[in-house]
Formats: C-alpha cells, sequence, structure tokens
C-alpha cells in the first residue's frame, strides 16, 4: 500500500489558481465536492487574514455560480457553491481515484492525497506526466500491514463521536457538540472524521492495515 502527497500546479485559467494567486497566504480547503455533468457542485473553506475578500474573488469569477456563502468569521469563509471547472474530478477519474477530501490549495497549486496500491500509483504518475504542468511528490510511504491504521488523535475522536452517539441513526450528538466536547472548531473535527473514517474504509475494502503519519 502507497501514501502520498503530491503538489500539482493548478491551470492559470482555473478559478481557484487566479483567487489562490490574488491571496498568496491564504489557505482553500474543498472539504467536498461531486460533479455533476458539465458542472461540480463545491464546499469550500478559506482560512486567510481576509476571508470574506477571497469568497468575493471566488463569487466574480465567471466559472463560479450559486454562490452561498454559510459561515464567515474574522479567519474563515464557508460556502457552497457551483463551478464549471470539472477538470480536477476529470482527472481523478480518468486516474480511478477515490478522492481524499479536503483537498487544499494555495498560491496556485493544490495538493492531492492518495492511498492506493502500487499499480493504482503508477497509474497517477502516469497521469501527472502527461499532463502540462509541473508537479511536486511532497511525501511517499510504501507500507506493508502494520500494527496501526489510525493515528493517536483519530482513534481519540472516532472514539469519542463513538461513545456521544455521532454515528447513532438518528444522532444522539451534533458535529457542533462533538467538537465542544473535544474542545476543537467544527471544521477540524469534521476533516479528522472523514480522515478517520476513508482509511478505515480502505482497510475494509483493500484488506490492507497500513499506519499514517499525520493528524
Amino acid at each position: 500500500m502507497i501514501t502520498a502527497s503530491v503538489w500539482i500546479e493548478l491551470p492559470p485559467e482555473y478559478y481557484i489558481a487566479e483567487v489562490s494567486r490574488s491571496f498568496p497566504n491564504a489557505t482553500f480547503r474543498l472539504l467536498s465536492g461531486v460533479r455533476t455533468g458539465e458542472r461540480a457542485v463545491e464546499l469550500g473553506e478559506v482560512v486567510a487574514d481576509q476571508p470574506q475578500a477571497a469568497g468575493e474573488a471566488i463569487l466574480e469569477h465567471p466559472a463560479v455560480g450559486a454562490y452561498e456563502q454559510l459561515e464567515l468569521t474574522a479567519e474563515r469563509s464557508l460556502a457552497k457553491y457551483e463551478t464549471t471547472q470539472t477538470g480536477l474530478y476529470e482527472f481523478i477519474e480518468d486516474s480511478s481515484l477515490p478522492p481524499e477530501f479536503p483537498i487544499e490549495a494555495e498560491d496556485g497549486w493544490y495538493k492531492l492525497d492518495f492511498t492506493g496500491t502500487r499499480e493504482e500509483f503508477d497509474r497517477l504518475r502516469t497521469g501527472l506526466e502527461g499532463m502540462d504542468r509541473r508537479y511536486e511528490l511532497h511525501s511517499l510511504v510504501e507500507s506493508e500491514e502494520t500494527e496501526t491504521l489510525l493515528t493517536s488523535r483519530q482513534r481519540e475522536v472516532l472514539d469519542t463521536a463513538m461513545r456521544a452517539g455521532y454515528f447513532e441513526v438518528p444522532r444522539e450528538c451534533t458535529l457542533a457538540e462533538l467538537a465542544a466536547q473535544l474542545g476543537i472548531d467544527k471544521s477540524t473535527a469534521s476533516t479528522i472524521l472523514r480522515r478517520g473514517e476513508n482509511r478505515i474504509l480502505n482497510w475494509f475494502l483493500t484488506g490492507v492495515h497500513e499506519q499514517r503519519l499525520g493528524e
């Protein structure tokens, strides 16, 4: 099993490339996204000194529509919107990769996290080498079955969520209540939950138990 993080240069015409270069000290996170035909519906977060200005720059881009701001603080903006730029999803589909959210973008580059087999990674690398833009391999870990599937932080958050009834149907605990119990914000709690759940699903579907550093 291979775990890798790759920074890929965004096409200059992409809205997130233009906006992230205009706000080089900001971090843009695609928390989730679904491609529907020629459009994609995205949930995006901006962490910056001027989150409102960065959000307005996304809103004003001609490739973005149906923009709805969901939350705004002094350091963070959260919004749901549609975009006609679906190249990221097409690349992921062509590479036969399940997207690992959140996907981060900074200053004209975005980070793609990958977990898969050697064969799947080779297909990803072939796809990257066939693109007319730069990429940098940030980290790569190849591992056999190991003793730990989750990081200690992921285990703590998932265990707390389970004991609080977050996974029950109907839920006995909201994300906000869970985050408050852990002493973290909702975005951080959601990110750790998703990544922990993703590792468990990868292990269950592939039969490989791996250790990854992070969180």
